[in-house]
């Protein structure tokens, strides 16, 4: 995973000024807050609008329409979860209860230790190998509890050493 900084509004600032020309700059300027940060704090709306010249609630909007956008931190690892109709049917919410029931995390939500961050998704395109996961951008068919325990542990200890 890409080392991030911690937010800062004067280097967010500055990053949203230097994009400001671009044509259709939001969405430009949104990607690389998060790319800076590893995602885009609250006041950065107001900032945004200020600089593009548009509403805050439009800049708002924007960031609430993009589900890949992020208000926190995520943890150092990310498993998403697709909650699509065939996957469902594979049991992809099994899963969903598992993780919050074992693990303590819920969807949308990322561990009080930052170690890890659940997401859902719907549809990864790997519909026939459901229930899918997408571990740190990297595919997981058939997946299992057994399979979420090991992902989950094994490679929080092993990414943590």
């Amino acid at each position: 995973m890409k080392s991030v900084d911690c937010w800062d509004d004067a280097r967010a600032l500055a990053i949203i000024e230097a994009m400001s020309s671009l044509e259709g700059a939001t969405l430009p300027v949104l990607h690389a807050l998060q790319d800076a940060f590893g995602y885009i704090d609250r006041r950065a709306a107001s900032m945004i609008a200020n600089a593009l010249r548009i509403s805050q609630a439009e800049a708002q909007g924007i960031i609430a329409f993009y589900h890949d956008f992020r208000d926190a931190p995520r943890g150092r690892r990310e498993i998403k979860i697709c909650r699509a109709e065939a996957c469902r049917a594979c049991g992809s919410e099994a899963l969903v209860e598992h993780m919050e029931q074992r693990h303590g995390v819920a969807v949308g939500a990322t561990t009080s230790d930052g170690r890890l961050t659940v997401t859902e998704v719907f549809c990864l395109g790997n519909c026939a190998l459901g229930p899918s996961l997408l571990v740190d951008g990297e595919p997981v068919g058939r997946a299992d509890v057994a399979a979420i325990d090991l992902l989950v542990e094994h490679n929080i200890e092993e990414r943590a050493a």
